[in-house]
């Protein structure tokens, strides 16, 4: 019997607007990139926005360090600037942990790593829902290739081995939420399984 609830990627049933999204991108771009602190796991640029860390964190790298230890999380000054992003965060009807806009520059790659309990089965998933992105984006998780739609919304089972090489000429950015397994994001999970068609959050469609 298959140890994993649910497949390692799963596109889940939301879909958020690509153009307001790039819209709150771009007014958080201008000097607000923070450079990823785990420099083994990647060459080039990877940066991080973060939009909602350890409480209590003042200093820029500690709100971007997702904590497995953490158990109390507060907005981020930036995300304060960013109204649809906020609206997308407020349609996750869960409990958010760390949240960051992540950038991956043109030719940078991510090696192949593991984000240890980041899986439904250990009670935390990272859900990604890609801003900018381009054709020359290669996701591999598990050795196999996920392409993934600016506005789309995906779960990604991160425990196991992925990496990422961004072979485009613009940057590849997604927001990157961390959040607590509720009955909500399982039956979220389910619907996606199920194959139920990607469907619109009403309001923005």
């Amino acid at each position: 019997m298959n140890e994993h609830t649910f497949p390692d990627r799963l596109r889940l049933p939301l879909e958020f607007d690509p153009a307001r999204l790039a819209a709150d991108l771009a007014a958080l771009s201008a000097g607000s990139w923070i450079a990823h602190f785990v420099t083994q796991n990647y060459d080039g640029d990877w940066s991080v926005i973060p939009l909602r860390g350890p409480a209590g964190a003042r200093h820029p790298v500690q709100m971007i360090y997702s904590d497995p230890a953490c158990a109390e999380y507060q907005d981020t000054p930036w995300l304060a600037a960013a109204p649809y992003l906020r609206e997308v965060l407020a349609a996750l009807a869960c409990p958010l942990q760390a949240v960051r806009l992540m950038r991956l520059s043109p030719g940078s790659f991510i090696k192949e790593h593991r984000d240890h309990d980041l899986a439904f089965e250990d009670g935390t998933v990272r859900l990604h829902i890609p801003v900018t992105t381009n054709d020359g984006v290669d996701f591999r998780l598990n050795g196999v290739r996920c392409v993934m739609a600016a506005g789309s919304a995906w779960y990604l089972r991160l425990s196991d081995p992925h990496k990422v090489a961004n072979r485009g000429d613009s940057d590849r950015v997604h927001l990157v939420i961390d959040a607590t397994v509720n009955g909500w994001v399982q039956a979220l999970f389910e619907r996606a399984a199920g194959a139920v068609p990607v469907g619109g959050r009403g309001k923005d469609q």
